[in-house]
């Protein structure tokens, strides 16, 4: 929610000489031409010497002045608010605008026109018309807007224009509050499948013992009321002043990592039905579905930047989780291209945490998700060293000649001397990857059912044969 007065609203602002100036820019059409019929049927009464026709001019010329002035000196105090429904909306989406305009001054207001400004990219801009508001009345309205383009949209400033009843003159007062519509990529809900080294999000299945163990947690916190006194922790009370407990056993979380290529170089095509965007959706989707699913979580991009960044990047679980998920999912609404050429950060960082082998001891329940563009056979090679036989790792390959329906005789080997997409996957494969391409139009969510029928052995050569026939 959004509110501020509108700028001038409630009286002229400090320099009067230039709000009167500013007024007279706001003579409309029909104002001009009042005032220039006028002053030239005061000059033709002038020259003839017509004082009847004098009269009619100053009356046409003064007529669009008086309006002017009193239009400038409309003390109107009316207050404006936005309420956005929701803040955060999939692409494809509608989300609502309601609008309220109050009139707080003690004498009614004239005629109005409300309008808000919004890119292009969300529908056209919405205008209303409000008669009359009477002291102390309010009027509410609505719009909606929809964009089928994922980033972040301001709404306002929320623009309030005055009109005289004769429509010579229209003034723009303008609000200073906006609002941020926020349009993530689309999510699909994922089937519950079991993948290659994975447990469930609380460490039930082979991790199970350690998870009941928990992890201990020696950070205190404030007492509150129903806490155990004997879990008191009596050296941190002393320094900080106040009681202070041990916190309880938090069960042990699996944790999952997203990675996401941005390569610039490793997408062709542009646009909402682009690689590029199904890889970004397809983040989104996995990771919604393993925070569902009780995982802790990150994001990692090819440029090795991680989200969250707090917590050792991955999300910790409650209300901070819920915060971690949505900067991730307002992080993946503006992510673009990256200007890199490489996976070699990516994968400092992934063998720098020990995905695979570092999560939960040796053999370790790391899960890795991967969604990789075009690979060339040095990133390729970067690739598979990102994963170990013992971990959880599945793989989405795009290839631009698949998404940019290339002839086939060029979809083997492309013009930038990239292997076959075949190639490609059975590297990762044979590195330990659960590989899988991703060819246009094939829903997410049959890809991931795939994933874990390969995964657990079940129809590995189903899924190897579709990856194969797709690319």
């Amino acid at each position: 929610m959004s509110a501020g007065a509108p700028h001038g609203a409630g009286g002229r602002g400090p320099d009067d000489g230039g709000g009167l100036r500013a007024s007279l820019s706001g003579l409309t059409t029909r104002g001009r031409s009042f005032l220039a019929a006028g002053l030239a049927a005061a000059l033709c009464a002038y020259v003839l010497g017509q004082s009847g026709l004098l009269r009619v001019g100053l009356l046409l010329a003064v007529l669009p002045l008086i309006c002017v002035y009193a239009l400038h000196r409309t003390r109107y105090q009316v207050s404006g608010s936005r309420r956005l429904t929701p803040m955060r909306v999939p692409a494809g989406s509608e989300a609502r605008v309601q609008l309220r305009l109050e009139n707080t001054s003690r004498v009614p207001t004239g005629l109005l026109m409300l309008q808000d400004r919004v890119p292009y990219v969300l529908g056209p801009r919405p205008r209303f018309v409000l008669d009359r508001v009477e002291p102390g009345g309010r009027r509410e309205v609505s719009y909606r807007v929809r964009s089928d383009l994922r980033g972040r949209y301001p709404l306002g400033p929320l623009q309030l224009r005055l009109t005289d009843p004769f429509g010579l003159v229209e003034l723009t007062r303008s609000f200073s509050a906006h609002d941020t519509l926020t349009v993530i990529p689309r999510t699909e809900a994922l089937p519950a499948v079991r993948l290659a080294g994975e447990s469930s999000g609380y460490g039930d299945g082979s991790r199970r013992s350690l998870a009941l163990a928990g992890e201990d947690d020696v950070i205190p916190r404030g007492y509150r009321r129903g806490d155990d006194l004997r879990r008191v922790h009596w050296r941190s009370t002393a320094r900080y002043g106040e009681l202070m407990v041990r916190r309880e056993e938090q069960p042990q979380r699996s944790r999952a990592t997203v990675l996401l290529d941005t390569r610039g170089l490793a997408y062709e095509d542009a646009g909402p039905d682009s690689a590029f965007e199904w890889a970004v959706s397809g983040a989104a989707s996995t990771l919604v579905h393993l925070l569902e699913q009780g995982y802790a979580v990150r994001l990692l991009t090819d440029t090795g930047d991680c989200l969250p960044r707090e917590g050792g990047g991955f999300t910790s679980g409650g209300q901070e989780s819920a915060e971690a998920a949505g900067l991730m999912m307002d992080t993946l609404a503006v992510i673009g291209h990256s200007d890199g050429a490489g996976l070699s950060r990516a994968h400092d960082a992934v063998r720098g945490t020990g995905i695979g082998g570092g999560f939960g001891g040796a053999g370790g329940d790391g899960l890795l998700i991967a969604f990789f563009g075009d690979l060339d056979d040095v990133q390729t090679e970067l690739a598979a060293k990102m994963c170990r036989r013992s971990g959880g790792a599945v793989a989405f390959v795009m290839d631009s000649a698949n998404w940019t329906g290339r002839p086939p005789g060029l979809a083997r080997v492309t013009s930038r001397g990239l292997p076959p997409l075949e190639e490609r996957l059975a590297r990762l494969r044979d590195a330990g990857w659960t590989a899988l391409a991703a060819p246009p139009g094939v829903a997410f969510g049959e890809l991931w059912r795939m994933a874990g029928s390969a995964a657990t052995g079940m129809g590995t050569g189903t899924a190897s044969g579709a990856a194969g026939g797709w690319g």
